[in-house]
């Protein structure tokens, strides 16, 4: 990045990829306390107080936060684009990790920032915020890019999204989650509330089941073992011949 130092540009890049790492890890988190009920939300100062603005009134807030943060991620890309864009002219031997002229012009185009800023920029943060979601609402920063998010979007910038949504939630007939299936605490109430303890699925995977370690999934008196059957086989074998031997006496 030509005008700025490259130990500035590379603080920029770790500083604003964490703004959008974070950011996506919130929307995770956010989504995943909807199907919470308040007790279930934990105790914890900021993770209460981030609950409380983002569903404060009608939970306006959480679309609110959804347009600011789209708005925040996209301007911190454009710092981090600056930044993992190359432009290395070829035929000079100066390719990076020295690579092909080929490999070099693929480069070139962006898809290796692509790939860096999509793992370590998306995905990686919103594994752990699946996995995590309270620990995510209960960092300050969460709280302090919640407003921030609220705030960008109550400059009206693309109050526009509003006005679209709107014409396709009338054309579709669109309803809230809880006309359909009530909310949490209505759940609970009648006893339909959510089970994570039976789904049985991996953070990030949620069509995919897993057994967590040390569950005792498996009795093992079920279980197969070939040592275990030959040793069994033995005995057995040994208890026929003793009562072979018994019966012969006997008769003698």
């Amino acid at each position: 990045w030509e005008g700025v130092p490259n130990g500035v540009a590379v603080f920029l890049f770790f500083l604003f990829m964490s703004i959008v790492g974070f950011l996506e890890a919130m929307q995770i988190a956010f989504f995943a306390v909807t199907k919470m009920t308040k007790d279930e939300r934990g105790d914890h100062y900021f993770a209460k107080k981030t609950c409380h603005l983002l569903f404060k009134g009608k939970g306006r807030n959480l679309p609110s936060f959804m347009i600011g943060r789209q708005l925040c991620v996209t301007l911190c890309f454009f710092i981090i684009a600056r930044v993992t864009t190359l432009n290395v002219e070829t035929g000079t031997g100066e390719n990076i990790f020295g690579v092909s002229d080929a490999i070099q012009n693929l480069f070139n185009t962006g898809l290796l920032g692509a790939f860096v800023t999509t793992i370590l920029g998306s995905i990686a943060w919103q594994l752990v915020a699946s996995a995590f979601p309270i620990a995510i609402l209960a960092n300050p920063l969460t709280y302090v890019l919640l407003v921030f998010c609220l705030v960008l979007e109550w400059t009206g910038i693309v109050a526009g999204a509003w006005v679209v949504a709107m014409i396709n939630k009338k054309i579709r007939g669109f309803q809230r989650d809880e006309v359909y299936i009530g909310t949490p605490e209505e759940r609970a109430a009648k006893g339909d509330a959510d089970k994570d303890d039976k789904l049985l699925v991996g953070a990030g995977h949620p069509r995919i089941p897993v057994q967590p370690a040390g569950s005792g999934e498996f009795d093992l008196e079920n279980v197969d073992d070939d040592d275990s059957d030959g040793e069994d086989e033995t005995n057995k074998n040994e208890e026929e011949t003793t009562t072979d031997n018994e019966e012969a006496a006997e008769k003698v």
